[in-house]
Order: structure tokens, then sequence, then C-alpha cells
């Protein structure tokens, strides 16, 4: 189907679905659907969430934690298929009032920690355990410089190219072009970065990585959106190629990039045990 012209009434109103892969779930209004409660685990760490890219940033840092030796960082990662509506269940939003994945429950003190908005919970895990975020100073702000960059900038990448060059029911070549062109602006901005720092904020490994990495590394790698890699010449990007496949390599990294993940040949739909996924890294020795 071609772009047609379209002009907008004075006022819009919702037909109910939009088409598209998202048009089920997609709607103007928020609050709940329907009740449901949440599951708990058994560890103060109950995560609510779904393998995406922005679910990845807790899992990989959770998984980051634990290699480090924090042992009261250990979790219960449970499935939100979104697909399904499951956002939209009470417990979830009593958690989440924007209904987006992921949300943390944090159950180790007297009063349960509700958090949610994946930025917020990265610092919040930072912080309480101390690591991948400098407690003061010059590099402290150049990690949350770097971790709110990736909070403004992703939502181009994701909710504007991803959309419209994967799954918008229609290809507008208009809306292609433009958020193809302000991808490619931000790899530059980042690999104009990369070019002079090992890692995104500087010379250790934070939470700005992990939060950069699960989407730019994963269109760099060509995991996010089918043919993206090729269309957007990432290849051309040599210095964020190094940082992405650098990443990549990691424990943490390939640990908890497949935990709520729904697709592929590496998948654990649900973690609450370190063995569920040496089960699926490595399942010879489990």
């Amino acid at each position: 189907m071609a772009d047609t012209e379209y002009t907008p009434p004075r006022v819009w109103t919702w037909e109910g679905e939009n088409g598209g892969r998202f048009a089920s779930i997609n709607r103007p209004i928020a609050g709940p659907t329907h009740d449901k409660e949440l599951p708990v685990g058994e560890h103060p760490l109950q995560l609510y969430s779904l393998g995406t890219p922005n679910g990845q940033k807790v899992t990989i840092l959770l998984e980051e934690l634990l290699a480090r030796g924090h042992a009261e960082a250990e979790y219960d990662a449970w499935l939100i298929n979104i697909m399904e509506g499951d956002q939209f269940g009470s417990g979830f939003v009593s958690v989440n009032p924007n209904s987006k994945i992921p949300a943390l429950v944090d159950r180790s003190g007297a009063e349960p920690v509700r958090v949610f908005e994946s930025g917020a919970i990265l610092i919040y895990l930072a912080e309480k355990f101390g690591a991948f975020l400098p407690s003061s100073g010059p590099q402290r702000a150049r990690v949350l410089s770097w971790l709110m960059w990736q909070m403004g900038s992703a939502p181009f990448l994701g909710g504007g190219f991803g959309h419209f060059f994967a799954y918008a029911p229609v290809k507008i070549e208009y809306a292609i072009n433009r958020y193809a062109m302000e991808a490619k602006r931000q790899f530059d901005v980042l690999n104009r970065q990369l070019a002079t720092s090992e890692y995104v904020a500087g010379p250790e490994y934070s939470i700005a990585d992990m939060a950069i990495w699960t989407w730019y590394g994963g269109v760099a790698l060509d995991r996010t959106y089918e043919g993206a890699a090729e269309f957007l010449s990432v290849h051309e990007y040599e210095h964020v190629m190094r940082w992405a496949r650098q990443l990549d390599a990691r424990d943490g990294v390939r640990r908890g990039r497949i935990v709520n993940l729904t697709r592929g040949d590496l998948q654990v739909r649900e973690r609450h045990l370190a063995a569920d996924i040496d089960a699926v890294l490595n399942p010879a020795t489990v």
C-alpha cells in the first residue's frame, strides 16, 4: 500500500484498534483491565519482566552483580507476557501504574519497595549494592548522563525506527526515512564517544553500558529488527561494533540477556535459580 494523504480530524477518537502487531494491547487509557495478583518467589528481589531490551537491562545488571559476589542480588524473574495483556493485571499495575515492563519489588526490608522504569531500577540496584555506579563526583555524573541519553534516545530507535521498519502494517517511506536518519545520528554519537573511551561513560563498565547495549548493541549485532543492521550500515560504526562484541562476551551479559526471553534457541522464560540459566547455556554440565 502506498503512502496516502491524511488529514487529521479536529478531535482524535479511538476506534478500538489501530492495526499492526500491537493493536490488541494498545489503548489510550491507563489502569488495570482485570484482577490478577503477582506471584512471589523465595528471593527478596522479585522482577516482573519480559526479555525485551528494556527488560534485559535489569537482568544483565542482576547477573553482573551476582558475578561480582553480591549473593543478596539473587532474584526471581517472572514472565510478563505483554502480548497477552499481563501488564494490565491489577497486581502489576499496583507496582507500575504505567503498565510497562520491567517492574521490581524489593522485599528485603520491613516494607516492600516498588520500582518501575528500567533506568530507575538500574540506579536503585546499583546504589543498593554499591556497584556499577560511582557514588559521587564527575564519573557518577558521566554515567548518569549517558544513562539518561539512552532513556531519551532509544524511543526514537525502538518506537520510531523499529516500529515503522519492522512492525507497522504499512511501510511508510517518510516515517522510515525520518527515523533511520535519527537512528544513524545516534549511532554516530555513540561511535564518537567510544572512539576515545573503552566504555560509554569512561574507563569503567557501568549501568550506562548495560542500558545502551541492550538497544544499540542489539541492533549492531543484528538481533533486534531483522535486516536493520544492514539497512542502517551499522558496520560503519567500528567503535560501536568493538564495544558491542566486547560486552556480548561478558558472562553476565550472556546470562542476563536470555532471561524472560520467549524467542530464539536460548531462552529462560522464568528465572528462579542460577541453574535455570545454566541448564540453557551449559546443558551438558547440569
